[in-house]
């Protein structure tokens, strides 16, 4: 395993939502500390196998896959850009948005970027839920070749 002073690329997960800027504030802080770079990296997972969706109770025009799709991608780049612009101040700072498995992309980016460490959050989910969706978290830190850092969700924080 590297020693802290050998850790110079660090790789954040994050996702749509406020548990991502505890996430990356932590990992930007700690870059900082370790004169490190960042990569950011958002997964989003494949959506549903239907064409289209629309509720034809409403006479919606369908929106059609490939729409959702990029519509999904331009999210998904804008939250990259927005976190890197909030915590990212002095810090070079590589983004990687990809769709597909969180778990298995974020491995997969982890070893293709050559990560030294790899910083995922968790939602805290607990009982059926957690046996239902399981823990990406959970899983990264099984599987990847570099030491992974689970940030919690803090909810007293947020409050």
């Amino acid at each position: 395993m590297k020693s802290l002073n050998k850790l110079h690329k660090i790789l954040i997960a994050v996702e749509d939502s406020r548990y991502s800027n505890q996430v990356a504030s932590y990992g930007y802080e700690l870059a900082r500390k370790l004169d490190a770079v960042v990569a950011l990296l958002h997964v989003n997972d494949i959506p549903v196998s239907t064409p289209y969706i629309t509720d034809p109770m409403l006479n919606e025009a369908p929106v059609v896959m490939p729409d959702v799709i990029q519509a999904q991608d331009e999210s998904g780049k804008k939250l990259l850009d927005r976190i890197a612009d909030t915590f990212g101040n002095g810090i070079t700072t590589y983004t990687f948005h990809k769709l597909g498995n969180p778990k298995e992309e974020i491995l997969l980016t982890a070893d293709e970027w050559e990560a030294d460490l790899v910083i995922v959050g968790t939602h805290g989910r607990t009982g059926f839920d957690h046996f239902i969706s399981g823990s990406v978290a959970e899983k990264v830190a099984r599987k990847a070749k570099c030491p992974v850092l689970i940030i919690p969700n803090n909810k007293d924080e947020e409050e």
